[in-house]
């Protein structure tokens, strides 16, 4: 055996030497360099040399090609190298020969003088000892990880005045620290050497003994990619695309999409335009078309975005406490002004009771969305009845704070989500409540004294440079039109539904939402926020981290905290999130995200998933709400939009994962199967009744169309066999025209 590895390692070395003959004697026959998105070693031979910039390929390469030349001219090995492959074998050797021959193992990270920019850090360790102490494990006092993604990363080492040398390595990569003069500072870029997830640099052998090293690690950004980068067939794009179009195509409003994969925005598209309909649900035909940039009114996903980061950020600061009672932070209003109401199918335990179960009312109790709140009070509607929840004009709404979407009304909607009594224990169930999050807007503005909208710009938006993130888009320099548009006749439901101050015009850049809009002045904790989808995406992205280039947001343990179950039998809610748990939520986050991605839905057809095992940020808004009511005797809340496959959020997700590297080979002949599955499935969920008009039957005719456009489009059996087979789901009587053209074109 060991002459086996003595053997090998010769080999190796009469590799080395060999490269360097052919560099010199036959720089013709040199390969062409080879470019590849790792460290490449800089340099083979002494320190100080000329060095040849090689990738290990191609290094390879010539090295089996410097080989032949060599032999074939008969060059003897030079005397040096001679000498130093026997040493090479050598078990004993001089210290000063192996420091003069000493390997270039140097990353290709660049080093040059900086200064330290102002702002937070994911990390500033100060080595030896970064821990602050001496710890009796003792590789760990020299290292130290941190999260980043591949092709970008930069680190910033503040040596002492005293030092002398040092040596650091970023994920086992040696870099040239000989430039790293003490006193200065020194920008590394280390996006050579970064990977997905956690990277871990090494300082160590700092001279003199007791001098330091100070880091200072920023946090990673967004950076312009493509599918190819990450590793995503872009097969499942198109057919998200395909499906998305096709819905447009027969009466779906729009939608609009953007991925951040590994730190880069990969994708991003839109479909639709602004506003699909007129008020009498005609097809509006002058609307432009959806743009990137376009804003969608994000409904609850404002939740996560304005009060859950807002919380985070406050927790990480240690300006607020999750166990802290909402009473002391909003004073005894909270508790002395509830009312009694009898909420129907609920027990009624006495105001007594109710005041002393919201007297201990947490904030973590908020955010957990059971603390007993009802869910949607409308607070607005003067013709509500608390009792039963219900809209009931002619009975008077006894927690009625007004509909004047005014500085005052959002006063005085906090004076009656105080006077509120509880529908339950607090911590005896779960309920969806937008009080929650109303509640919680007011306990961020008491705590740091500024409005929720002015504290997320000043905190988040702007250092991030996020200019489509925003409340009240039209009072901060948007247009109706910069703005995706939500329902069509105001708050009326298609004339459906009345009560004082309802608007009746067609809602754009206004939020849809009307405790938002009415109760609030369209600033609130539970809707109101409006972003493009790539913006969003950015923003997103910080779940991922806790902050963004120098901007710290979050700590790990808050993150962790807010993402984590709230408890093992309700796994699929955090604190405000949405999680995936044990496939928990596959109608938003698909069957193939970990257990541990969160996110959130929002009620005009919005979807935000972040799925930390992928360092993945999707965020797929639709204003599905932009269309008519389709049996407004049947129900006030089921538009048209709500029937399309666009509509329904999670088939993103599940098309999705089928493209990523990790799935094995490609996706085209699952996604053939899926497709037509999908087909097969919609059908089951036409009514006989339907007529051929019917939303519902318009997007089962999108899903074959897609269908008929695969087996158009390949040579690939597949598409041919399903598409020819789903044309059996069609009524011959009903869908006879839509098979006629289908079959025209197979």
């Amino acid at each position: 055996m060991f002459y086996e590895i003595s053997f090998q390692f010769a080999l190796l070395l009469l590799t080395f030497i060999l490269y360097q003959i052919k560099v010199k004697s036959f720089p013709e026959l040199l390969p062409a360099p080879e470019v590849e998105s790792v460290c490449c070693l800089d340099c083979f031979g002494k320190k100080g040399s000329a060095m040849t910039h090689i990738t290990r390929r191609s290094f390879l390469k010539a090295s089996v090609a410097a080989g032949a030349a060599a032999l074939v001219s008969g060059a003897a090995l030079p005397a040096a190298a001679a000498g130093a492959a026997s040493s090479a074998v050598t078990p004993a050797a001089s210290a000063s020969s192996e420091a003069e021959e000493e390997n270039c193992l140097f990353s290709s990270a660049s080093v040059t003088a900086a200064a330290l920019p102002q702002g937070g850090w994911q990390g500033q360790p100060t080595f030896p000892d970064w821990a602050g102490y001496v710890d009796d494990t003792l590789a760990m006092n020299g290292m130290y990880t941190f999260y980043g993604y591949s092709g970008q990363g930069t680190l910033y080492i503040c040596p002492a005045a005293g030092v002398t040398s040092f040596v650091f390595f970023i994920n086992n990569h040696k870099v040239d620290t000989s430039k790293m003069a003490g006193g200065g500072t020194w920008a590394v870029d280390i996006s050579a050497c970064t990977v997905n997830g956690l990277n871990t640099f090494q300082i160590g052998c700092i001279q003199p003994a007791g001098q330091t090293i100070q880091v200072f690690i920023p946090y990673p950004t967004v950076i312009q990619g493509k599918p190819s980068d990450v590793g995503l067939n872009t097969a499942v794009l198109d057919a998200i695309d395909a499906i998305v179009s096709a819905d447009v195509a027969r009466g779906f409003p729009s939608a609009q999409m953007a991925i951040v994969k590994d730190g880069r925005m990969i994708y991003q598209k839109a479909w639709g335009t602004v506003n699909a309909y007129n008020p009498d649900g005609t097809p509006k035909t002058d609307s432009p078309a959806v743009t990137n940039d376009t804003l969608y009114d994000l409904a609850s996903n404002t939740k996560m975005y304005s009060v859950n980061y807002a919380m985070q950020y406050l927790v990480t600061q240690g300006q607020v406490k999750l166990d802290t009672k909402i009473a002391d932070l909003l004073g005894s209003a909270f508790v002395d002004s509830t009312i009694d109401i009898t909420y129907s199918g609920y027990d009624n335990p006495g105001l007594e009771t109710v005041k002393q179960w919201k007297s201990q009312l947490t904030i973590r109790d908020v955010l957990r969305h059971q603390a007993g709140f009802p869910a949607d009070p409308q607070y607005y509607n003067d013709g509500f009845d608390q009792s039963t929840q219900k809209n009931a004009p002619g009975v008077t709404n006894v927690l009625y704070s007004g509909a004047g979407g005014d500085e005052a009304t959002r006063q005085r909607t906090l004076q009656v989500i105080c006077m509120t009594p509880l529908m339950y224990q607090p911590g005896t169930k779960t309920l969806y409540s937008d009080v929650d999050y109303m509640l919680l807007d007011f306990v961020i503005e008491q705590v740091t004294g500024t409005r929720l909208d002015d504290f997320l710009s000043a905190h988040f938006w702007q250092p991030m440079g996020l200019t489509h993130v925003t409340y009240q888009p039209l009072k901060h320099g948007f247009s109706p039109n910069d703005c995706a548009a939500t329902e069509l006749n105001g708050d009326t439901r298609d004339g459906s539904i009345s009560f004082a101050g309802a608007r009746t015009a067609t809602i754009q850049g206004e939020v849809h939402d009307g405790k938002a809009y009415h109760c609030m002045a369209g600033v609130s904790g539970h809707a109101g926020l409006f972003a493009s989808a790539s913006d969003l995406a950015i923003l997103a992205s910080v779940m991922l981290t806790g902050g963004y280039g120098n901007l710290s947001f979050f700590s790990r343990n808050v993150m962790d905290t807010f993402t984590a179950p709230k408890i093992e039998s309700a796994a699929t809610w955090g604190l405000g999130w949405w999680r995936e748990a044990d496939l928990g939520r596959p109608w938003y986050f698909g069957t193939q995200s970990s257990s541990g991605t969160v996110g959130h839905q929002g009620w005009t057809g919005t979807l935000t998933f972040i799925d930390p095992a992928e360092h993945l940020v999707v965020v797929y808004l639709t204003n599905k709400i932009n269309s008519r009511l389709t049996d407004t005797a049947a129900s006030v809340t089921q538009f048209n939009g709500n029937w399309y496959t666009a509509s329904t959020l999670g088939f993103v997700a599940q098309l999705l994962y089928q493209g990523f590297k990790s799935r094995a080979g490609s996706p085209d002949a699952a996604l053939d199967a899926m497709l037509a599955d999908m087909a097969s499935e919609h059908f089951k969920l036409v009514d006989p009744d339907f007529t051929a008009g019917h939303p519902r039957v318009q997007s089962a005719y999108a899903l074959l169309e897609v269908l008929v456009d695969r087996a158009c489009n390949t040579l690939r059996p597949g598409p041919h066999a399903y598409a020819q087979d789903a044309l059996n789901l069609l009524d011959p009587v009903r869908d006879a025209d839509e098979l006629a053209a289908l079959l025209q074109r197979l």
